[in-house]
């Protein structure tokens, strides 16, 4: 997951440290269509965790929160990384995990994706700068294997009622897929020229769908047959959801700082939400339907209600927001790379959601 410069990425980290509670409003993104009416404030809380925050997923099984860090800009060597675990109602980091090196090279096999397999009681992670992705215990953190061959792996989603995880492969334009029983490679899709970043599954179908941030489209992947079907979305699309329904897809569009809403059934997007510079991370709210955007250059975090076309309400962040995800229970936890902890680590926030209004 390294520096996507408007096609390629970047990194930071994360540690320790207790909650402030607080009331927190958005001071950027002028250029958003926020509605005037909208005066709700949602709780957030935040803490520093640890150095080179990337991703986080939620275990329900363990009512825990997982994050990677890695720490170490390209072309720098990475010099440190780990996975963390974090308590998701305090934000305090209950423990660390140090990453193996790769044999190859002896190089650290740094992580930088992540998702959770409740099911087996696994986490997966992406190895972006080894081409690489791995597996690990939630149980001891232990590390079980590490599967090569997925170029510039980023982005990393399991699929637990079909035993299968997705990733996508932004060096080589392919979507992969592992059993997540054997963690042996079953699908490679490849769609010529792409440069598949972020990545969602629809539970029902078992339909993939990847941001394709080269060529500004979804690569929907049938999970019958492997088949591909390409539909266009905003300019740089970072990261993919999916509606609670499965019916719509939405985008974040890093060039535009959009929000694009995409009829999934017609292949047509239906609305572009502007919502701040560097749109890159986004997060759908299964129960009321809203959507968050992580802004990195704005930088805060737009809640956006898409049917009615517009960002509903701000929150704000640090300075360079990372990744948003939320839990079906309504609460989401923002990673920051900022470094703005008292030691410098990277912050994490934990925004309550509450029901749709």
């Amino acid at each position: 997951m390294p520096l996507l410069h408007r096609r390629v990425h970047r990194a930071a980290a994360s540690a320790v440290a207790l909650a402030a509670v607080s009331t927190l409003t958005f001071a950027g993104a002028a250029d958003a269509a926020v509605d005037a009416g909208a005066t709700a404030r949602l709780p957030v809380s935040s803490a520093p965790l640890v150095q080179g925050l990337y991703q986080s997923a939620y275990s329900e099984r363990n009512d825990t929160l997982w994050a990677t860090a890695s720490v170490g800009q390209p072309p720098a060597p990475v010099t440190g990384s780990r996975l963390v675990r974090i308590d998701p109602d305090t934000l305090e980091v209950e423990a660390t995990y140090p990453v193996p090196l790769d044999t190859a090279d002896g190089t650290v096999e740094a992580v930088y994706g992540i998702d959770v397999d409740d099911e087996h009681n696994t986490l997966w992670v992406t190895n972006s700068r080894n081409d690489s992705v791995a597996v690990y215990s939630q149980a001891t953190g232990r590390h079980l294997a590490t599967l090569p061959g997925v170029a510039h792996a980023r982005e990393i989603v399991v699929d637990e009622k079909r035993d299968t995880v997705w990733t996508t492969a932004f060096g080589s334009g392919e979507i992969v897929a592992f059993d997540s029983r054997t963690f042996r490679e079953t699908d490679r899709v490849a769609v010529e020229g792409s440069g598949p970043t972020g990545l969602t599954v629809n539970e029902r179908t078992g339909a993939v769908y990847a941001s394709d941030f080269t060529h500004d489209r979804i690569i929907q992947v049938s999970p019958r047959t492997g088949a591909t079907r390409l539909i266009p979305t905003g300019d740089g699309p970072l990261s993919v959801a999916l509606s609670p329904n499965g019916r719509t897809a939405y985008t974040a569009d890093q060039g535009a700082g959009t929000m694009s809403v995409v009829d999934l059934r017609t292949g047509a997007v239906t609305a572009s939400v502007p919502t701040g510079a560097g749109a890159k991370s986004l997060a759908t709210d299964r129960r009321s339907g809203r959507v968050l955007v992580v802004d990195r250059l704005a930088p805060g975090v737009s809640v956006v209600d898409p049917r009615a076309g517009r960002v509903v309400e701000r929150v704000a962040t640090a300075a360079l927001p990372n990744h948003v995800q939320v839990t079906g229970d309504g609460v989401a936890y923002v990673l920051d790379k900022s470094a703005s902890g008292p030691a410098g680590e990277d912050l994490g926030m934990r925004i309550e959601l509450g029901r749709g209004r």
